[in-house]
């Protein structure tokens, strides 16, 4: 599985491209995020609420990868970081989280969360 992250509001996997969050599982499935989840409790979708996160906690991962967006806007809030507080979590701009996600991809598994605006 590859990920580009080509431009703002942009991503690519596998050669498909989308052009809203996604999250990316282990298994390789990719979904739409359910960042409406986040966006009803706090007003904003770039905070990343444990109800959302745990909506994608149904396969087995050992790295969480959150690409936080162009700008680095989207970030876990505390009690979203204790549900995955016995994985390893990267919290980047969604362009480097792409390359980290390619990096360990098929090595380990890697469950991804993309934010592609801000």
């Amino acid at each position: 599985m590859k990920l580009e992250y080509p431009a703002f509001g942009r991503i690519i996997v596998d050669g498909k491209t989308y052009e809203h969050d996604i999250v990316v599982y282990p298994s390789g499935r990719v979904e739409k995020r359910k960042k409406w989840l986040s966006k009803s409790k706090h007003g904003t979708s770039h905070k990343l609420d444990p109800e959302e996160l745990g909506e994608y906690l149904s396969e087995e991962f050992d790295v969480l990868i959150v690409g936080t967006g162009y700008y680095g806007y989207l970030s876990l809030l505390p009690e979203s970081r204790e549900l995955v507080k016995d994985k390893e979590v990267y919290e980047l701009p969604t362009g480097k989280a792409v390359e980290l996600f390619n990096e360990l991809s098929g090595k380990r598994k890697v469950l991804g969360i993309f934010h592609v605006t801000c």
